[in-house]
């Protein structure tokens, strides 16, 4: 079920189209004009209702609560140019570089446990959260930042796992079944029922010509792909185990899973379901907390419990742009040789066990073990950001060539005043 005009706020508007920048309410929160969207054309009126939520306190950027808040969720945006965190008493959005907060929002102590940008657009996804939330755990609240309040929601009738948005389309997870909604009118276009789920695990593609789905299958270890503009669903054998993690390219037509175990990584194509790829993050089990492509594809970053970020080099895309290729030809992605990789043994193939014959990661860097941090590749050449549940975020940047230990270039704890920054 999905509502309209959740508060007295303009109707649904139309995500396709722009809108100006000076009728952006946040003047610190630059918006892509590509992304924002227009309130000069918008659905027929609907009837207004009574506001049904508290309002919030807007919050200048920097301004420091008597305690920090905890920390719900983190999300990177679809460009990872931004990142969100819900906290348990609002959500804040925060640019990526340079770093800065752009705006928080306070719920008088109610939680959001979910939160899902639409690039850097005015409309953000809510979901409540924590030992008191602000929303109905099974609503996703369609919050307009310009309006200030919520202008929609869904109701799946379940507890919320997770929420993907495109400009056309929302997917909402939930235990056991993905919902698609379309963007403009809220209506569900299209259920799909998956293996249990607690996690919310769903990956959408973000090219507006290809519209690809990604999910848990009906069976442990199974991906299922929706290819929406082919009429055609793909399914991925891709683990003996459970999967606990994946990621889709901007375009869908890479995937890469990793299981329970937690100490292979694989890439698949998604149209044949073809296994184009097989890393080794290690040899003990870890839980994966995220993986990540790199804009062209070249890069794999990944995070687990382990207190390790690895950086992989992917041998499967054709398509690098000429100003990420290295200048020597010698080195080549298939030139690069760190000194943990495979190739120090490729001479004892067939003798040493497979663990010594694995594809081993260019690069990484070390983090507190056992805290829970995602990863995303930076929009300056060969650098991570990182970010933490305790408030850490981390940017560093690591050789493709000779590979080894990251570079810290930066660090901030988004949670504490920037004067009480360790940089």
């Amino acid at each position: 079920m999905a509502t309209l005009s959740a508060c007295a706020s303009p109707p649904w508007p139309n995500p396709d189209q722009t809108t100006s920048p000076s009728s952006n309410p946040n003047p610190n929160f630059l918006p892509d004009q590509s992304q924002t969207l227009d309130f000069e054309s918008l659905m027929p009126p609907q009837p207004k209702s009574p506001q049904r939520y508290r309002s919030p306190a807007a919050s200048p950027p920097g301004f420091s609560s008597a305690a920090p808040p905890t920390v719900l969720h983190l999300a990177f945006n679809q460009d990872q140019a931004c990142f969100s965190a819900a906290t348990d008493n609002g959500f804040r959005i925060y640019n990526c570089n340079p770093f800065s907060e752009q705006f928080r929002r306070e719920f008088d102590g109610g939680g959001i446990g979910l939160v899902a940008m639409l690039f850097r657009c005015n409309i953000i996804a809510l979901v409540g959260g924590g030992p008191n939330p602000h929303y109905p755990p099974n609503k996703v609240m369609i919050w307009d930042d310009h309006e200030g309040c919520c202008i929609g929601d869904l109701s799946p009738r379940a507890a919320v796992r997770s929420v993907r948005l495109r400009r056309d389309r929302i997917i909402v997870a939930v235990e056991q079944r993905i919902l698609v909604y379309n963007f403009q009118d809220l209506n569900l276009l299209h259920q799909i029922e998956t293996y249990p789920n607690p996690k919310g695990l769903c990956a959408v593609s973000q090219l507006s010509d290809s519209f690809v789905l990604a999910c848990l299958g009906l069976q442990k270890g199974q991906i299922r792909v929706e290819h929406y503009s082919q009429k055609k669903t793909k399914f991925i054998s891709a683990h003996d185990s459970r999967i606990t993690c994946f990621a889709l390219t901007l375009d869908g037509q890479l995937i890469a899973t990793a299981s329970s175990k937690g100490t292979l990584i694989r890439i698949f194509d998604t149209v044949q379901g073809t296994l184009l790829q097989e890393v080794r993050r290690g040899a003990n089990v870890a839980e994966i907390y995220s993986l990540a492509f790199s804009s062209t594809a070249r890069w794999l970053a990944v995070s687990s419990d382990k207190g390790t970020v690895h950086v992989f080099s992917l041998k499967v895309n054709s398509s690098i742009s000429e100003e990420e290729k290295p200048q020597n030809p010698s080195n080549s992605d298939t030139a690069i040789t760190p000194s943990n990789s495979s190739r120090s043994f490729i001479k004892f193939k067939g003798v040493l066990p497979k663990y010594f014959n694995s594809e081993w990661s260019v690069a990484q860097f070390r983090l507190q073990e056992g805290s829970h941090y995602i990863v995303a590749f930076g929009h300056e050449k060969n650098t991570v950001i990182i970010l933490g549940m305790d408030g850490s975020f981390y940017r560093c940047q690591f050789d493709p060539v000779h590979g080894g230990e990251m570079t810290q270039l930066e660090y901030h704890n988004f949670l504490k005043p920037a004067t009480e920054t360790t940089m």
